[in-house]
């Protein structure tokens, strides 16, 4: 009887193990795979795009797990003409010590903990690095799964540049900037595209 017990045990378990750990992984197709951002300022906006450099998701009956690499020196402008010395001048800009610290810092990451389903859409909270400071953030996204493809696409969502210690004008580190200010809300939206 004890025999029987035990087996029925085992089997239980290995059941209930196949369940918990079932999951499909899908990598990031990195060619199609993209961050927007957009900055603003009293007297005006840039916005433009940066790559996502290597990363993955899994699905499962938990949810949508997963993370991925930003590759902060492929930082680009959209608003600009492109190849215009006003275009490299804002890209350098953004890539230097004044901002992201690209050649210190050339990745940024971002590691989901947690997603919950709301309506259509699912709610995804996670832990986003840059220049090594790490801040929880959560966004709404919609996530689409078709064969073998994956598509996860958020709202457009805003960070506090601060807490990264992005000071660039920024009135939470300098109070003598007047009208001269870079808001600290930066604008960001993730698009995703992964394959098994």
């Amino acid at each position: 009887m004890k025999t029987i017990a035990l087996k029925s045990l085992t089997i239980l378990f290995l059941c209930s193990s196949v369940l918990t750990f079932a999951q499909e992984k899908f990598n990031a197709d990195t060619d199609n795979s993209v961050v927007y951002w957009k900055g603003s300022k009293p007297t005006g906006d840039h916005n433009g795009t940066v790559k996502v450099k290597t990363g993955f998701f899994n699905i499962s009956d938990k949810g949508i797990s997963g993370e991925f690499d930003i590759d902060m020196t492929s930082i680009i402008n959209l608003d600009l003409e492109a190849g215009s010395k006003y275009n490299t001048k804002l890209v350098n800009h953004l890539k230097s010590e004044d901002f992201f610290s690209v050649e210190k810092f050339p990745t940024a990451t971002f590691k989901v903990t947690k997603s919950e389903v709301k309506g259509e859409k699912t709610l995804i909270t996670g832990n986003l690095s840059i220049k090594g400071i790490t801040h929880e953030i959560s966004f709404l996204a919609t996530v689409h799964q078709e064969a073998k493809k994956l598509h996860v696409k958020s709202d457009t969502f805003t960070i506090d540049r601060s807490k990264w210690e992005v000071k660039y004008k920024s009135t939470s580190f300098f109070a003598d900037l007047g009208d001269k200010f870079i808001y600290d809300d930066i604008e960001l939206s993730f698009d995703v595209v992964a394959n098994q």
